[in-house]
């Protein structure tokens, strides 16, 4: 496939630029943009599929974009940097390589159930922030995936992209319409002998978290950053389960409840011997 540049404002940086902010133009195109060094890395280490490598034509390629960029096979652009500072986004300088990544299919059957499942779900998170950040948590607590429900911020919106660190592409990320649509999944897990105990979280939950068995198959269910957890979701949730909390403060971000409980989780897991607990970081 033969190199080929871009020096101007043409129609193919135009749709790679209204991928940082259209969220469905990516839906539309099937892409998402994703930069630096571990994102990028962690895509290409799991054979996350990749269309196109964007990179800096002004400058020699480090070691790293080298071997990138001679390893993947994709597409190759070279773009001159002043391009390359506008489909960075960013202030921190010139991205020195930008992949164009394939969305995946959002099917819930993505998302492994078996006898040790940890999986979480967001309910109509409005923070693409939040989203990586939970993504994050949950790679680092040995969840198996993150579902993310109703009318809700992008997956992969670059700041959650950002967020996620690249654990966006080791943690599989599902989008569903609603709890209905998971209340379905989860039932087609029982039917196959994994029966999943849904967590909710709430300020008025009826047990600790620490005190409530998280060592089974969990579904742990997060609700919006600022109304909580939908009705809907509320009649799904099989428990709900609070964090103790002093101070002043009356509620966590809910990235930093997902990411406490997911701790728990993989405690108590650890701690009963559970097969794939998290190991101490």
């Amino acid at each position: 496939m033969a190199l080929q540049r871009i020096s101007a404002r043409n129609a193919r940086f135009q749709q790679w630029q209204a991928h940082l902010t259209n969220r469905t133009k990516r839906q539309r195109a099937g892409e998402f943009l994703v930069q630096g060094v571990r994102p990028i890395s962690q895509a290409v280490e799991r054979g996350w599929p990749i269309r196109t490598l964007i990179f800096d034509d002004g400058r020699q390629p480090t070691r790293w974009a080298a071997h990138i960029l001679r390893e993947v096979r994709a597409e190759k652009v070279a773009m001159t940097p002043e391009l390359m500072a506008e489909l960075g986004g960013k202030d921190d300088g010139v991205p020195e390589l930008i992949v164009v990544a394939e969305l995946p299919p959002d099917d819930l059957a993505r998302i492994p159930v078996g006898p040790r499942f940890l999986g979480v779900a967001f309910d109509r998170p409005t923070s693409p922030g939040n989203i990586g950040t939970i993504v994050r948590s949950a790679d680092s607590f040995g969840a198996d995936g993150l579902v993310v429900t109703g009318h809700a911020a992008d997956a992969y919106d670059p700041k959650s992209v950002r967020a996620s660190t690249g654990s966006l592409f080791a943690v599989p990320v599902v989008r569903a319409p609603g709890h209905r649509e998971v209340a379905a999944w989860l039932a087609g897990a029982r039917e196959a002998g994994h029966p999943v105990t849904v967590v909710g979280t709430d300020e008025a939950g009826t047990a600790d978290v620490a005190d409530f068995d998280l060592t089974g198959p969990v579904l742990l269910a997060i609700g919006n950053e600022t109304s909580g957890l939908s009705a809907g979701w509320r009649e799904t949730c099989d428990a709900l389960v609070r964090i103790p909390m002093g101070g002043t403060a009356s509620s966590l971000n809910a990235a930093s409840a997902a990411s406490i409980v997911l701790y728990e989780a993989a405690r108590q897991r650890a701690a009963a011997g559970s097969p794939g607990a998290a190991s101490e970081a």
